[in-house]
């Protein structure tokens, strides 16, 4: 489970990142706002995302968080809203996490008109320092499009390693894209 080695104050968790940003587990009450983020920025976020299509509706993003909520109570995620200066800006989360290795992935979207700001290498440090110090895992893994040069931007900021390539790694609407697998463990942050 997600809070085994870290006491929460459930329902939900938030990271505290700065000032004026933070990292809020996702709730039912922000759907209509993460529709209309993820609706006005949809074409900026299809170019790298394979999902964007089937968020159609709030009914849909009810569904999406109800996962979301689901896979937390499972222990085998945590998706957050990214919070800057008061207002959602995007999503970040864990997408999959491996215990008995212990490791988890990572997988992110920002709004556009806030992108360039560094906020995306704030959280994911932020985030993976939870992973290492609270959660006690071990590894820390990015998997980005290879033509996804802000994401590799991130994962570089971050000091994560390229670990290789995975060759017509996911459909993205109507092609193969490969991506690039990038990972940091504990020992390297020390």
């Amino acid at each position: 489970m997600i809070g085994k080695n870290f006491n929460y104050e459930l329902p939900y968790p938030i990271l505290m990142i700065d000032d004026n940003l933070e990292l809020h587990q996702m709730t039912i009450e922000h759907k209509e706002e993460l529709f209309l983020l993820i609706d006005n920025n949809r074409n900026y976020l299809r170019k790298w995302l394979p999902w964007v299509d089937d968020i159609k509706s709030v009914l849909d993003e009810e569904n999406f968080i109800k996962s979301t909520l689901n896979d937390y109570s499972q222990g085998r995620g945590i998706h957050y809203e990214i919070v800057y200066d008061g207002q959602i800006v995007g999503n970040m989360g864990l997408n999959w996490i491996d215990y008995n290795n212990r490791s988890c992935g990572v997988g992110y979207w920002l709004a556009e008109k806030y992108t360039g700001n560094g906020i995306i290498t704030k959280c994911c440090k932020c985030l993976m320092k939870h992973c290492f110090y609270d959660l006690n895992f071990h590894r820390f893994v990015l998997e980005v499009a290879v033509n996804n040069t802000p994401s590799i931007k991130v994962a570089n900021r971050l000091g994560m390693r390229l670990e290789g390539k995975s060759i017509d790694r996911e459909w993205l609407y109507d092609h193969f894209t490969d991506s690039f697998l990038y990972a940091i463990t504990i020992i390297e942050i020390n």
